[in-house]
């Protein structure tokens, strides 16, 4: 895939009336580093198909390589990956992972799969290590992985010890991030003893464990789910290579739906159905408690209403729409309440105080409480106008994008930031919506 080179700003351009699109996502992010390091355990060959091919995934790939996992990318931009069986290369310098979460927490549970006596290193950009990993770390140490914070805080950088994974019972906080039980199932399968964990508290981000289950389900594995409290998985499985379709983003689907919404128009996703493992599909149900239409089947297609109503959610399991729908709110009629956002505090930026400050920007009000925002739309209807500050947080400049289609004079600076998951993310919101449509 070719670069992308992007201004250091771009202005966008409102539409003159509803939109109408029909539009084809990448492929998902959350299920295609799941597929990657799936294939990379797994016996034999995967070809995943239609992967999605951004910055995280990139991170993903280059990792693995280090690890000394095979992967070519054919001429139709699939990923072929030779399986390791379990079994991975101590890499020859410390793996860099940039700011992808998934990345970072995935590995640091996989690398225990190095040779006995050996070590990994993992880092990332300066944010990255401002991101938890405390939770995860111990939850390691409790089945027998040698793994820690290099600078003791609880972030990136860390250190794994080769050997593998002894197994036996953990218990693990579930309010922080969903990503660290993810890390510690999918490499379940190759411990020396069952593995079982035990939930602390509420778990967040519930549909995202589903989606683990189901992907790890396709290469051949089971775990079973005690209602999100126990969850388990036999040692001795395998994961087994396979071709494996990725579904488009649910995740970046998002903003083109709230195009319908905030315009009256109508958008149709062309590969994203109903039936999709990816819990953010829910975020249709939310447009539609605002006054929307859907039509469910294969194809999503979404028709915004004449006048959008405010909203009380709770989007904690739903968490990577939340920026998207706080955009929504703010051309809605009344206010609206949105809750279970704590995660946010930890994600690419402190997306709450980011939304916060760029949404009054636009001269929107915004309480903003510890996990909360009740966003208030200006009263007069006149939206001021200015340059909004992305924080090299992909998903605040594509949120922004939505309001570019109803205020003249929306700067996005930054816009390059969108490569984390959707690099061409630009030429395709400009099919669909550009210059007067």
């Amino acid at each position: 895939m070719a670069a992308l080179t992007y201004p250091k700003q771009l202005l966008l351009h409102p539409v003159s009336g509803p939109v109408n699109a029909s539009v084809r996502l990448p492929g998902s992010k959350s299920i295609t580093n799941r597929a990657l390091l799936l294939a990379a355990l797994a016996e034999g060959e995967s070809r995943l198909i239609a992967p999605l091919h951004s910055d995280d995934t990139f991170y993903m790939t280059s990792a693995l390589k280090e690890l000394g996992v095979s992967i070519e990318e054919t001429s139709e931009g699939d990923f072929l990956v030779g399986g390791t069986g379990g079994k991975f290369e101590a890499p020859g310098k410390t793996l860099f992972i940039g700011n992808s979460g998934t990345t970072v927490r995935f590995l640091t549970a996989a690398c225990c799969f190095v040779p006995e006596g050996t070590d990994v290193m993992l880092d990332g950009v300066a944010r990255m290590r401002e991101r938890p990993i405390r939770d995860l770390l111990g939850a390691l140490l409790t089945l027998g992985v040698v793994a820690e914070s290099v600078n003791g805080h609880g972030c990136p950088p860390v250190r794994v010890r080769g050997g593998g994974l002894p197994g036996g019972d953990c218990r693990l906080r579930g309010d922080v991030s969903s990503q660290f039980l993810t890390a510690l199932l999918q490499v379940a399968p190759y411990a020396g003893r069952d593995v079982r964990i035990e939930i602390v508290g509420d778990l967040i981000s519930k549909p995202y464990i589903d989606i683990t289950q189901s992907v790890m389900r396709s290469f051949g594995v089971e775990m079973q789910n005690d209602e999100y409290r126990r969850l388990s998985v036999k040692a001795g499985q395998r994961y087994l290579g396979r071709e494996y379709v990725v579904e488009a983003d649910a995740s970046n689907a998002s903003y083109f739906l709230a195009a319908a919404a905030v315009t009256g128009g109508l958008v149709t996703l062309e590969n994203l159905g109903s039936h999709s493992i990816q819990g953010d599909i829910l975020f249709v149900d939310v447009l539609e408690r605002m006054g929307c239409s859907i039509s469910r089947g294969e194809r999503l297609s979404i028709t915004g209403p004449g006048r959008l109503q405010g909203i009380e959610a709770d989007l904690e399991a739903i968490p990577d729409t939340a920026q998207t729908l706080a955009v929504v709110a703010a051309f809605a009629e009344g206010p609206s309440h949105l809750t279970g956002l704590a995660s946010l505090r930890v994600k690419e930026t402190d997306r709450l105080k980011a939304i916060t400050t760029e949404l009054s920007k636009l001269g929107v009000r915004v309480d903003e409480g510890r996990d909360n925002w009740t966003i208030t739309p200006p009263l007069d209807g006149v939206y001021t106008t200015g340059a909004i500050d992305t924080y090299d947080d992909h998903r605040m400049a594509m949120s922004f994008a939505v309001a570019g289609l109803r205020v003249p004079g929306v700067t996005v600076n930054d816009p390059g930031c969108v490569a984390k998951t959707f690099p061409d993310f630009w030429e395709r919101w400009e099919r669909a919506f550009g210059h007067g449509k």
